[in-house]
């Protein structure tokens, strides 16, 4: 077994709709926040204080414009964001070195 500290998991990311978001941001380079709410299923309401928490932590960063008179809001991942999901997953990997199991 190997000694881990699971308090080094970042818990702003660890949530299921922020990794949802994150995913989904690395995968696809930006998304509007329509694009996110359907890959994740939340509401619009608990997506958005997901996407201000990791807006306030500099993990991603939002561009407003009016397309047609409507609001359109295009997220993407900062730099800060994309190492920071790096970290979280290269610790998961090390944590759980499932690579290594024999079945």
């Amino acid at each position: 077994m190997h000694d881990f500290d699971y308090q080094q998991i970042d818990d702003l990311i660890h949530s299921r709709i922020r990794l949802a978001v994150m995913a989904t941001l690395a995968s696809m380079g930006q998304a509007s926040f329509s694009i996110i709410k359907e890959s994740t299923g939340a509401t619009d309401g608990n997506l958005s204080v997901h996407m201000r928490k990791l807006e306030n932590a500099d993990y991603l960063v939002v561009e407003k414009s009016f397309v047609d008179r409507k609001p359109v809001s295009i997220y993407s991942l900062t730099d800060k964001g994309k190492l920071a999901l790096k970290a979280y997953i290269q610790y998961l990997e090390n944590m759980l070195p499932l690579s290594n199991s024999k079945d």
